[in-house]
Parts: structure tokens; sequence; C-alpha cells
């Protein structure tokens, strides 16, 4: 009997003018659908309204605690996620405040699921926001995938129209992080289905 397909969420972290996050989210979100065990939400935090601005009572205390109505709809996309792919840059050897503000936001929504990450930067790739990214997702129960996707000096590898001048590693590296996914994703679905929370007590 045929698994149905996992909902992977693929972030888009940076929002800020120029940016060059579209690109690589789309190049992925290819790379997902061609794997082809995922149903792929791709979502943009530029066209979301995220606050800096946190709750007084933190949503590890109170999950479901009043949202904005701008963040409603990314609160839903998020707990519907079987499995997350930030893509995200280095700011100043840090990812971006934006992802920051969508992460501290929410709780249960990152709970016992599988978190990969594609980077890109200058010269470390992103492995520097990605490094750090791990971290804040462990306090968070989630579980981070050790392959990733990372394209240091980024603006040397896609022409002009997004294409990868030379994609067969990054495809390669997109196929592992996915297959780890699916497994990690699939076992965590049926997990939370027994255990629907795994709050700290």
């Amino acid at each position: 009997m045929s698994r149905e397909q996992l909902n992977l969420a693929v972030i888009v972290g940076s929002v800020r003018e120029g940016r060059f996050g579209p690109v690589v989210a789309n190049w992925f979100v290819e790379q997902a659908e061609r794997h082809g065990e995922f149903e792929v939400d791709l979502i943009d935090l530029a066209d979301l309204d995220i606050p800096l601005e946190l709750p007084s009572v933190p949503p590890a205390m109170q999950p479901d605690l009043p949202r904005p109505d701008g963040m409603s709809a990314l609160t839903r996309r998020l707990e519907a996620a079987d499995a997350v792919v930030v893509v995200t840059p280095d700011y100043n050897r840090s990812f971006p405040a934006s992802l920051k503000a969508a992460i501290d936001w929410h709780y249960t929504e990152w709970q016992a699921k599988p978190i990969g990450f594609v980077g890109y930067s200058g010269a470390s790739g992103g492995l520097l926001a990605i490094e750090q990214l791990r971290q804040v997702f462990n306090e968070l129960q989630a579980h981070t995938v050790r392959d990733y996707v990372s394209f240091p000096r980024y603006y040397l590898l896609f022409s002009p129209d997004g294409r990868l001048l030379d994609p067969e590693g990054p495809e390669g590296a997109a196929k592992e992080m996915l297959n780890q996914l699916l497994w990690w994703g699939s076992v965590l679905h049926d997990a939370r289905r027994d255990r629907p929370s795994v709050a700290s007590r």
C-alpha cells in the first residue's frame, strides 16, 4: 500500500530588497516536486505580516495564543507541514530577523518534525546561518536532518534566468536531503498521531 505524500513546507527566510532567496527556493521546489514523495507548499515570508514584537506569554506556554490576522495563514500552513525546508542566507554570520520572528511566534507547529536547510551566501554558502538554526530548532523539539544544500558564491552558480550552470552536485545533495526528510517525516508523522503533544512538562 502506498503512503500519502507528505506535506513539505519550503520557507523563503529573507525579506530584504533585491534578495536572491526566491531563485534558490524555486530551484529547490523543482527538486522536491521531481522527488515525487511530497506535496510542496512554498511559503515566502515577504508575503506575510510577521511582527517582531512577541506576545508576553510565549507560544511554548500558550500554543493557541491569539496571533495577528496576517499571520494566521502561516500558522495553519506550518501546522499542516510534515517536514520543513528553510532557505536562508547568512546575514552578519547569522540568519535573518524575519526568519527568527516567524520561528519564535510558533512552538507546537515545529515539534517532532524534520527540518532541512538550503543555504546561500558569499563564502560560507549559508552554513553559518544553518548551524545556528540547528540550535534553535533543537530547542523547539524539531529534528534537523544531517544533510543540506549549500550555494557558496551563489551569484556565480546561477544563470540570469535562475538555472544552475552545473546542477549535478546540488541536485544530488537535494535528493539526499529529501530522502532523509521523507524517512524522518514518515516516522514522526506516525509518532505525532500516536502522541499529539510532546510539549515539555
